[in-house]
């Protein structure tokens, strides 16, 4: 976000406007790490930040300083401590500015920062990745291998990813959900370019239980949601059916696709449950 013109795919950049729209749409928090965070370089990251901070969102994954990457962002979420991490995989094969300018998803990085969190008195650790092949539902053997490495340990308690635009599983690894891609939220691809699922999406809504010092992720509600062209209107499917906001349809093929992806039982469950 900066005060340049607006630009489009593949190097983009967005009005400083658009963080107060994302405060008043309701995000307390977001994640600034992924393969665009570099395309207007450090000065776009730079002023990303102040756009957000002027806005009162609250923002990690990319930083004007060593010093600021080094503060952990911890949000008081109902009494408990929640720390949001956040790192992506890749930058389009930009260089970073600078070795701090945007967290990279490795796995001795992130499990280091999980635990400098923990001390600075985190109770609860979600880890948002940037990561994937993008239009593939089946998480890679690289997303496989990084969250096997970060559900070893109690450092972190959730792992959510985005990037691929269309939805992926969420499983268990060694015994812990992991939320391997939530698909789209808010995008412009269309069948002109791109597949039906990248209209697609879900929101995934993490169930914490917080005993003491420990704290893990119970279960995993989330709603699938689809979004409407040319208005781009998000439209939780449950609702949109309901409210007769899209044709029938086409939001009973999209949560069906999202739910076969996705899954259900194990601690599992989409919103709602079913259809009518």
């Amino acid at each position: 976000m900066t005060d340049a013109p607006p630009s489009g795919y593949p190097v983009f950049n967005t009005p400083p406007a658009l963080a107060r729209a994302i405060h008043a749409t309701g995000w307390d928090v977001c994640d600034t790490a992924s393969n665009h965070s570099v395309d207007q370089g450090q000065a776009g990251v730079d002023a990303t930040g102040r756009a957000l901070d002027a806005a009162g969102v609250r923002h990690t994954g990319s930083f004007p300083s060593a010093a600021a990457r080094s503060r952990p962002t911890i949000l008081a979420v109902k009494g408990v401590k929640v720390a949001f991490l956040a790192y992506t995989e890749m930058t389009n094969g930009i260089p970073l500015p600078h070795p701090w300018s945007v967290n990279l998803a490795h796995a001795s990085r992130i499990l280091a920062d999980a635990r400098a969190a923990r001390r600075a008195g985190a109770q609860v650790v979600i880890v948002n990745l940037h990561w994937g092949e993008e239009n593939v539902a089946t998480p890679t053997a690289a997303q496989r291998r990084l969250a096997d490495a970060l559900t070893r340990t109690d450092a972190v308690t959730a792992v959510v990813g985005q990037h691929v635009h269309v939805v992926q599983p969420i499983a268990r690894v060694n015994g812990r959900l992991v939320v391997f891609g939530e698909g789209n939220l808010l995008s412009n691809e269309t069948s002109a370019c791109c597949p039906a699922t990248t209209q697609d999406g879900l929101l995934a809504l993490l169930h914490v239980t917080v005993t003491g010092t420990h704290a893990a992720v119970s279960s995993i509600d989330y709603v699938p949601v689809w979004i409407r062209h040319p208005d781009f209107a998000v439209l939780p499917v449950g609702e949109a059916l309901r409210d007769h906001l899209a044709d029938a349809a086409t939001l009973r093929a999209s949560y069906r696709r999202t739910v076969a992806v996705a899954g259900r039982g194990n601690g599992v469950e989409p919103v709602p449950r079913a259809l009518p």
